[in-house]
């Protein structure tokens, strides 16, 4: 019995110390009575094969050869502001930024904040040669320019299609970064008809891209791979978090505008006749207001459309035709849904008393 006790002993020694080693081909998981009837060895389809791949798009062609073809329509604009101190002491303040050229006869698009305000204003051609801008006109409202330069005969790039543009399209940025020179950035389409804020109005119908912009690029093309300019470079987000989040104003949008700049030197849109602020808890607690959204009035124009439709600074308004008002900005855009000559109806509060009236929109003055 001892001698028993003992080799039990010394095989369950040797199994422990040994481990699973001892016991390479046991199938400890459980075996079912019957398998499922989705578990079974026979074949789903024995003639199955990977269907054959079908003809792929061809090669992106070159970005290199995207930017030789656009390079030489891609400008440097340098810019210089004065400014004043406290104590009203000039000083001066360069800028940098791109552009394009449109047409070959010294015609140049960029963005109206890259020359608002600029005492000078310069434009370097990719062949090093510098003229001086002889004419300016440009449109705030959606941040475009159209520069005309004393030359003739320069490379125009071909304008695209904005609206055929998809999500993941390959874009070059081509542009005047920090005002280093001309170079290019590539990215995709990240999305299209974005709307973001911009100095306190909305830029719409812009082109979110992956492509690196920096400041300079402001005002230069985006380009697809054929080489035509789709979008005008315009603004990115700059915070901690965000990297790779640039937008372009699409020529969708764009076009039309620069024609009218060219054409007529302003944009003619409709107009009330009113200096505006949106209505916020500090106008509503110092003029005692009996609403606490919507657009105050600060002034108006004499002779406006406003002024005959008996509007007075301090109303607030809160609706125009069906477009409920909380800004001032959602009165510029539902303004700007009118045509010149179109009567809406405007309601407004003033004091503790809501009213209506009848406006018919003039015609902005040119500025």
């Amino acid at each position: 019995m001892k001698y028993l006790v003992i080799c039990f002993v010394i095989v369950l020694s040797l199994l422990v110390g040994t481990g699973c080693e001892l016991l390479p081909n046991i199938d400890t998981s459980p075996s079912p009575s019957s398998p499922p009837a989705n578990h079974t060895a026979n074949p789903i389809n024995p003639d199955w094969t990977l269907p054959p791949a079908e003809n792929s798009d061809p090669l992106l062609p070159s970005i290199a050869k995207v930017v030789a073809l656009v390079k030489p329509s891609v400008v440097a604009i340098n810019t210089e502001v004065v400014t004043y101190d406290i104590f009203n002491r000039p000083s001066t303040l360069e800028g940098a930024g791109s552009g394009w050229i449109i047409d070959e006869g010294g015609l140049i698009v960029t963005n109206n904040h890259v020359v608002e305000g600029a005492e000078s204003v310069t434009v370097t051609l990719a062949n090093g040669e510098t003229y001086s801008a002889e004419t300016i006109r440009t449109d705030p409202l959606s941040d475009l320019a159209v520069v005309e330069i004393n030359a003739r005969n320069l490379p125009a790039a071909k304008v695209g299609d904005s609206s055929q543009l998809r999500v993941g399209d390959w874009l070059v940025a081509i542009g005047n970064p920090l005002g280093l020179g001309i170079s290019a950035k590539e990215g995709i389409v990240s999305r299209l008809e974005v709307s973001i804020p911009v100095s306190g109005q909305i830029l719409g119908d812009l082109i979110e891209t992956s492509a690196a912009i920096n400041p300079g690029n402001s005002g230069g093309p985006l380009v697809n791979m054929k080489g035509e300019v789709i979008g005008i470079t315009s603004v990115k987000i700059a915070t901690v978090e965000v990297e790779g989040i640039g937008y372009a104003i699409s020529t969708k949008t764009a076009i039309p505008i620069i024609e009218e700049l060219i054409r007529t030197g302003y944009i003619i849109r409709p107009w009330l006749g009113v200096v505006l602020r949106s209505v916020d808890q500090f106008v509503v607690s110092q003029y005692e207001l009996a609403v606490d959204k919507g657009t105050f009035i600060t002034e108006v124009a004499p002779g406006s459309p406003a002024d005959e439709a008996g509007l007075e600074p301090e109303d607030v308004i809160v609706g125009l035709d069906d477009h409920e008002i909380a800004t001032a900005q959602d009165l510029i855009e539902a303004i700007h849904s009118n045509q010149v000559g179109q009567r809406v109806k405007i309601t407004f509060w003033r004091g503790d008393t809501q009213n209506t009236t009848y406006v018919t929109l003039g015609e902005r003055p040119p500025p």
